[in-house]
């Protein structure tokens, strides 16, 4: 499926992903970009997880981030971007990206606390 243009910053960046099941798998913490010069560039990939923005933090923030946060990232193509509306909504279930771990954990250890489902 081909997507239309694309605000970065006020349409993808930021923005809550979901997955085809309309649950939720974080934000798009960065883009991959992909395109030389004098070419046009073209969106290659979503980046999610902590470790998409280490290019922008001074590295001492960075290491706060993964002591807190860890630094997991997942690249997700841009293929497998369904649409783009008030979200982003990807074509597979969030386990297919890798993407549900971090829910899934804060779902075992806070069960029932902020909207999250306790286990079954």
């Amino acid at each position: 499926m081909t997507i239309g243009r694309v605000r970065l910053l006020t349409q993808l960046r930021d923005v809550q992903i979901v997955d085809r099941d309309d649950r939720d798998c974080g934000i798009v913490d960065d883009v991959e970009l992909q395109g030389g010069p004098g070419e046009g560039l073209r969106v290659t990939a979503i980046l999610v997880g902590p470790g998409a923005y280490r290019a922008r933090l001074p590295r001492w923030a960075m290491r706060l981030v993964a002591l807190i946060a860890g630094d997991r990232m997942v690249r997700v193509p841009w293929g497998e971007v369904a649409y783009i509306s008030s979200t982003v909504q990807l074509a597979q279930t969030a386990q297919a990206y890798g993407l549900a771990e971090a829910e899934e954990r804060a779902r075992r250890l806070l069960p029932g606390i902020g909207g999250i489902d306790a286990p079954q």
